[in-house]
């Protein structure tokens, strides 16, 4: 809009230009996924297919590159000698994808950044915690263990809502975070009896990794929403950023060049599986964002834990390791646990009877039958 310059007591005043700029839906969207009416997946054009089609498309990309994914991480951490080189494996990532995002921004019609550089350094630090602990502490733990904990991201993010914002929970969450962490001690103990290389070094890295998934979450939710962000910006500028803490670190320990040296030696099996290991997770998130627009949130937590659920089946199928059925009551107790969560996350939208209705329900139930069995 503009507004042309008036004369005022013979003087002309200068012109004043005032722009006024709305961002379209397919700027504040992820690039994966152009608009509601057109949705695009890594080129394919959901929108063309039935409902039913859509969703077996979501769901076999989902499993197909996080299986992958999961695979990839666990090979390279098999390669012997490699174990003490999680926080170079790490950076391999974020320089990856620093460099999808930096394509995939160029893709978009919208450069700018739009989120303040002082958050995403807050950003980039938890990310380096969450995702550097997580793949350090492979060298310390069974990755089905891994992958178990990753599945409780619940228990932090209630401890950090009650001592922080002094939050309340109802029945089912404080059950679903009971069963989780019972099945956690179940699985950990399970590991530590029959894991040759446990560490309870492992436990804490993840623990930590955890907690900074847990705080990491909010803040993009709200940097996202708040500037418009998209999603490309975001992977660009807190994977850059992070990229440079970690090499930074890594040279003030001493870190980086034997890890230079020793991947130097085996590139196929380091650089080569750190490319499509960081590839597949890059396109993994295309299809979760896809299945969430399509489907809700409901019904892509349900499928990412099916996916998880398989990776630690895939996990003893194709690597060697130490088994015991302790390994599937934690589990299960686990599963539950996400089962509690989401009937809880969902009660209301979908009108599902609460805990203490189906309590009185099942009393009613009783006293029915007792007195059928009375007359």
């Amino acid at each position: 809009m503009k507004m042309k310059g008036n004369r005022i007591n013979g003087k002309h005043l200068s012109r004043k230009h005032i722009s006024i700029s709305i961002p379209s839906s397919t700027e504040v969207m992820s690039p994966h996924i152009k608009s509601v009416d057109e949705l695009r997946v890594l080129g394919i054009n959901l929108s063309n297919f039935s409902a039913p089609t859509q969703f077996f498309i979501c769901v076999a990309g989902v499993f197909l590159f996080y299986l992958v994914y999961g695979y990839l991480q666990e090979l390279i951490f098999s390669v012997e000698g490699f174990k003490p080189f999680g926080w170079y494996l790490t950076l391999v990532q974020f320089g990856f994808y620093s460099l999808f995002g930096l394509v995939e921004l160029q893709l978009t019609q919208d450069k700018r950044r739009r989120i303040p550089g002082k958050t995403y350094i807050i950003i980039a630090f938890l990310t380096v915690g969450t995702m550097g602990l997580s793949n350090t502490s492979l060298g310390y733990l069974n990755y089905p263990t891994q992958v178990i904990f990753k599945c409780c991201k619940l228990i932090p993010v209630m401890i950090g809502g009650v001592f922080i914002q002094g939050k309340r929970y109802n029945v089912a969450d404080v059950a679903a975070a009971l069963c989780m962490s019972l099945g956690l001690i179940w699985f950990t103990l399970a590991d530590s009896k029959v894991a040759p290389n446990f560490n309870v070094t492992g436990v804490v890295l993840i623990s930590l990794a955890l907690c900074a998934d847990a705080a990491i979450g909010n803040v993009q939710e709200k940097a996202m929403k708040l500037h418009n962000g998209s999603n490309s910006e975001m992977v660009l500028y807190s994977y850059s950023i992070g990229f440079v803490y970690i090499l930074t670190g890594l040279m003030c320990v001493g870190g980086l060049w034997p890890a230079v040296a020793f991947c130097s030696d085996h590139p196929v099996k380091t650089y080569g599986y750190a490319f499509f290991f960081s590839l597949t997770g890059y396109f993994g998130i295309s299809f979760v964002l896809a299945l969430i627009k399509l489907f809700g949130a409901l019904v892509a937590v349900t499928v990412t834990t099916g996916r998880k659920a398989m990776t630690i089946v895939l996990s003893f199928m194709f690597f060697t390791k130490p088994f015991t059925f302790e390994y599937i009551w934690g589990g299960l107790l686990v599963l539950f646990g996400i089962f509690l969560n989401v009937y809880s996350k969902n009660r209301d939208k979908m009108k599902l009877p609460s805990i203490k209705d189906l309590r009185s329900l099942l009393l009613t139930e009783k006293r029915v039958w007792f007195h059928s069995q009375n007359v």
